[in-house]
């Protein structure tokens, strides 16, 4: 594994240790979700109205861990927590495995 391998791995797991931050911060600051994960109910509060594709697409997809959160762990901050890193750990799992496939296809492609 080179140094930049390395380097970007630990970027990454010290990013997914610190993603519980997203339920700490906007708590503490009194700043209600995360901003860009908002719902049609959110975009019409905030815009006085939902955009027509948002409000025609919005039920089409459903996120494999709604609020990060797994169910059975609790609600309590270290469970929440706990679900948190765990969504992020999955995630780089999972686009990075994304990527790695994509980019075998494309040089399998270049050769």
């Amino acid at each position: 594994m080179t140094r930049f391998q390395k380097n970007l791995l630990l970027g990454l797991f010290v990013m997914a240790v610190l993603s519980p931050m997203g339920i700490l911060l906007p708590d503490k600051f009194g700043a209600g979700g995360a901003w860009g994960e908002w719902g049609p109910e959110t975009i019409k509060g905030l815009l006085g109205y939902v955009p027509q594709g948002m409000a025609r697409f919005s039920e089409l997809w459903g996120a494999p861990l709604p609020d990060y959160s797994i169910k059975g762990l609790g609600e309590s901050l270290a469970a929440q927590s706990g679900s948190y890193i765990i969504s992020a750990v999955l995630g780089i799992i999972l686009a990075g495995g994304l990527i790695y496939l994509i980019s075998k296809l494309i040089i399998r492609h270049n050769d």
